[in-house]
This record gives structure tokens, sequence and C-alpha cells, in this order.
């Protein structure tokens, strides 16, 4: 069993890095950012493909970096599995050459053998063993590129955007691949995605990334609903996000409750005719400019309520909306709906099931805004 892994890099030069990483075995920590963000170069940074000008790097009691000791171990002895994006197979090898290239370290008589354990493992045929890439799909291909991965039993492994480059059929049936296998491996697992879907769908835990700097980590559903500031909210794509100015608690009733209220600001900086009662975590002075979130978990339709019994909450408005567009995907609806009476202001909303059915364009729809489940932070986070 391999140990947690422990990351601290602190660099200015050849680009910036900053922050600290934790992933515990059997964990999948995903790296999340726009390009540029470093994500990459963290990766490098835990293969030993670039030496941190400052941080410690441990797996378990293994100390793979420690600049202030002098300690640097190569790439070749941290037993670390890299999956990459383009797959890297030799073309001219078959799928269980290019896996038993990874055995080097076995006796030769027994390298083809525990190669074809592997790629069994990752749910290739016999017949597709003996293949070149070029006669595998993408799919088949970043199959074999894990089991070449997972050969050298790696303590750590790294995901370099392996999906991306594959269809979304074969992209599902990987996902389902890397949830089997999990369930195997006692090492922590590092991937880097642009797709917050995929890292939402895979990951324990994210950490949020931009020009070089960790911003927030947490589990997705954490970072969802309380993003840092408003540059997390952005690079996740939180939908619902609007401005304000926090007005705080208005009485000894409120603060018992810590609750504190939000005034609404519409896009243009005017002030809105409605304050919602809010949790106030007692950080944010009365009177700053705020931005706030609200997930579509807070949002909610009068029938969802009936069905839910709905629970008393910190305040519940209820908001006239009109329904602007709809956008029909697979087997759920994304719908914009304008707030009558608040110009400019949007919801958005994301449904599937027999719901979906009531979002047609035009219609009335009024939306329940659950405020237990806004958040605000500081405009002045916002870069």
């Amino acid at each position: 069993m391999s140990g947690a892994l422990h990351v601290e890099i602190d660099q200015h030069e050849p680009m910036p890095l900053h922050g600290a990483v934790q992933c515990q075995p059997g964990e999948l920590l995903a790296l999340v950012g726009p390009s540029g963000a470093g994500k990459t170069s963290l990766l490098r940074c835990l293969a030993g493909l670039m030496r941190p000008q400052r941080g410690v790097i441990r797996v378990g009691d293994e100390v793979w970096v420690d600049t202030q000791a002098g300690v640097f171990v190569p790439p070749q002895r941290r037993h670390v599995g890299l999956v990459f994006q383009n797959y890297a197979l030799m073309p001219h090898l078959s799928a269980l050459d290019n896996v038993a290239l990874a055995l080097l370290h076995r006796p030769r008589s027994q390298r083809r053998a525990e190669a074809a354990r592997w790629l069994e493992h990752v749910r290739l045929t016999p017949q597709q063993m003996q293949r070149r890439p070029a006669n595998l799909s993408g799919g088949q291909q970043q199959r074999v590129a894990v089991a070449r991965a997972l050969a050298r039993q790696p303590r750590l492994l790294l995901l370099d955007e392996p999906f991306s480059a594959v269809d979304q059929m074969n992209r599902q049936g990987l996902y389902g691949l890397l949830a089997d296998l999990r369930k195997d491996l006692a090492i922590p697992i590092i991937l880097v995605t642009h797709d917050m879907v995929e890292a939402r769908h895979l990951a324990d835990r994210l950490v949020v990334m931009d020009q070089g700097q960790v911003l927030q980590s947490g589990t997705p559903a954490h970072i969802y609903r309380s993003p840092r500031n408003a540059r997390v909210a952005d690079l996740l794509g939180v939908q619902n996000r609007f401005q304000g100015v926090w007005l705080g608690p208005r009485d000894e009733a409120d603060r018992a409750a810590g609750a504190g209220w939000l005034q609404w600001l519409l896009p243009d900086g005017s002030v809105s005719p409605l304050r919602l009662r809010v949790p106030d975590k007692g950080k944010i002075p009365p009177g700053q400019r705020v931005t706030w979130v609200v997930q579509g978990d807070g949002l909610h339709l009068d029938d969802e309520r009936l069905a839910a019994g709905h629970a008393a909450a910190l305040c519940e408005t209820a908001l006239a909306t009109t329904v602007q567009q709809v956008r029909h995907l697979g087997e759920t609806t994304m719908a914009s709906a304008s707030v009558d009476g608040l110009p400019g202001v949007e919801l958005r909303l994301v449904r599937s099931g027999p719901l979906r059915q009531v979002l047609q364009p035009g219609q009335p729809l009024r939306v329940w805004l659950d405020c237990d489940w806004v958040h605000v932070m500081p405009t002045r986070g916002a870069r």
C-alpha cells in the first residue's frame, strides 16, 4: 500500500507555482483550471520531470523532493505511473509489447504473461492485445496506456487529460473502467482535466488553480456550493452568480440564527427591491460590495416544493420569472428564465425527468430561491 501524497511548492521561475496539495491513498484528486494555470507544471514536478525552486514532495515516508535539504529523486526511481492525452504508445509494437516495456524489471520469461494480465484487467481481448496502436480505437489505445502505467506498480498515478482525445461513447466506458480500477488501487491518483463535468464525476476532491496559484481545494460539492471567491466561481462555471451589497445582521435574532441581509444589485449596479436573509459567517463588513452564488439545488419549482414537503429555510423568496431559452441535452434540459421586475437578471435552471417538460420558452414560471443555499463572497477576491 502506498502512502499519502504531500506537496508544497513555491517558485517564480520558469513559471509561478504556489500552493499545497494533499492526496490520500485510494483518493482521486482533480487539478482544474484554465490553460496556463500550472496544472501540467505541477504534474511534471510530481513525475520528476521538473525540479521546483523551493518545495517538498513526499509519498508516504519517501521524500522525493526537499529543496532545502538538497533532495531530488530522479524520475526513474519514483515509481510513478503516467497516462498522457496522446497515449504515447510505441507504434511499431503490439499492445502486449507496449505494456511489457514497463516490466523490464521482471524476468524476460514473465513479462508477456504479466502484460497480458494487465491488459485483461483493462478489458482488452487476446486478439486486441496482438494489434499495433494504429489498429486499435482511441479508447482501446488509452486502455493500453492505463495498463502500461499500472504494470509498473506505481506509488502514484498521474493522469494528464487522459480522456480528452477520446469520443464521448468511449469516454464513458473509460470512466467506468477507472471507477472499477480504483477499487483495487490503494495509491494517490492525480487527474488533470479542463472538463469540469468530468472532474465532478470522477474526483473525490478538486484543486482549483489559476496563474500558478492553488486557489481552493475540497470536495466538488463543497467548492461548488461555497467557492472561495468570484474567480473560483468563474473558473468552475457556476451559473447563478449575482452582485450585491452585504448589509449584515439586523438584530440579535439574526445573529443568533447566523443570518445576515443581502441587498440584491442589478447587473448595471443599481439597487433592486429585493433583500435576502442568508447565512452569515461573520467575515464580511456591512456595506461591502459582494458577489453571491446559489447552486441549482437552491432553486425550486412549485411542484418540487410540494413533493419534498419543503422545510423552512432562513428565507424563501418566490421569484416570478419568464422562461427565455431552453436547451435539451439528452436526458437533461437547461433553461434560462428572466426575473420579472429585475431587468437583466436571469436564472439558470437544469432539470431532468418529467419536470423538464414544464420548461417551454415564453412560459411564466414561479421559482423559489432557498436562501440557505446562498453563498456570499467579497468582490475584492475576484481577479
